[in-house]
C-alpha cells in the first residue's frame, strides 16, 4: 500500500469512527443517544487506536496536517511529500464523512437540532470567541504533536520488542482520550484540520435535511489553530524534550 493510500484510508477509518460516536450520541432515535461527553472521547480515542493501525506501516500514520507539517518543520519529514500526504487525509475526512451520513440517513430528518447535525461533522465553540478559540486549539494540538514525539521516543519503548509497533497506536489514542477530557470543552477538539475541514465540506455538499448553515465563519479556527499548534510541538518536543 502506497503512503497515499495508507493516509486515505486510515483517515476515512478515523472519521467513520469518530464522527460516528458523535452521531450516535447527537442524532434522535439511536441506541447511543445522550449517552455524553466520556462516549464521545472514548469513541474518539479508538478511531485514532483503529486509524493508526490501519497507516502505520506504509505512511507513519500522520493521519493529520498539523503532524505532517509539524514534523516537516523540525526535518522528521520532507516537504516534498506534504501535499501529498495533506490531500490524501482531506480527501480520507470527506470520504468518511460520506460513510456516516450513509450510516445514519434515517436519523437525519428524525433530528431537528441543526447545531448537532453540524457537530457530528465538524467542531464548533462552547463560547464563540474566535481569539480564545484559536488559542485553545493551538494548546491541544502542541499538546498532541509534542506529546505523541516524546511518548514515542525509543527511551519509552523496549525497542525490538515487538511492543514498541504493537501498542504505540493505543499510546496515541490514550494521548487523544485524555487530551479530549481535558482541553476538548471549549471547542470540541479539533486538533486535526483535514478532521474538520473535510467533513464540514461533506455537511455543506450533502443532502442532509434541515441541515442548516455549515458555519464557515468558524472553519479557519480549527485549521489555523492545529497548524499553528502543530509546529509549536515539534518544536517544543526539538528544543526541550529530545
Amino acid at each position: 500500500m502506497s503512503a497515499f493510500a495508507a493516509e486515505l484510508i486510515g483517515t476515512m477509518f478515523l472519521i467513520i469512527l469518530g464522527d460516528g460516536v458523535v452521531a450516535n450520541v447527537v442524532l434522535n432515535k439511536t441506541k447511543g443517544q445522550n449517552s455524553g461527553w466520556i462516549v464521545i472521547t472514548t469513541g474518539w480515542a479508538m478511531a485514532v487506536v483503529v486509524g493508526v493501525y490501519l497507516a502505520n506501516a506504509a505512511s507513519g500514520a500522520h493521519l493529520n496536517p498539523a503532524v505532517t507539517i509539524g514534523l516537516a518543520t523540525i526535518g522528521k519529514f520532507s516537504w516534498a511529500q506534504v501535499p501529498v500526504y495533506i490531500a490524501a487525509q482531506m480527501i480520507g475526512a470527506f470520504l468518511g464523512a460520506v460513510v456516516v451520513w450513509l450510516a445514519y440517513l434515517p436519523h437525519w430528518a428524525a433530528t431537528e437540532d441543526q447545531a448537532g447535525k453540524l457537530a457530528v461533522f465538524s467542531t464548533g465553540p462552547a463560547i464563540r470567541r474566535p481569539m480564545a478559540n484559536l488559542i485553545t486549539e493551538i494548546i491541544g494540538t502542541v499538546v498532541l504533536v509534542g506529546g505523541v514525539l516524546a511518548i514515542l521516543r525509543p527511551e519509552n519503548l523496549v525497542a525490538n520488542s515487538g511492543f514498541d509497533k504493537g501498542f504505540a497506536p493505543f499510546l496515541v489514542g490514550l494521548l487523544v482520550w485524555a487530551i479530549g477530557l481535558s482541553l476538548g470543552g471549549p471547542t470540541g477538539y479539533a486538533i486535526n484540520p483535514a478532521r474538520d475541514l473535510g467533513p464540514r465540506l461533506a455537511h455543506a455538499l450533502l443532502p442532509i435535511a434541515g441541515k442548516g448553515s455549515s458555519d464557515w465563519s468558524y472553519a479557519w479556527v480549527p485549521v489555523v489553530g492545529p497548524i499553528i499548534g502543530g509546529v509549536l510541538g515539534a518544536v517544543f518536543f526539538n528544543c526541550c524534550i529530545r
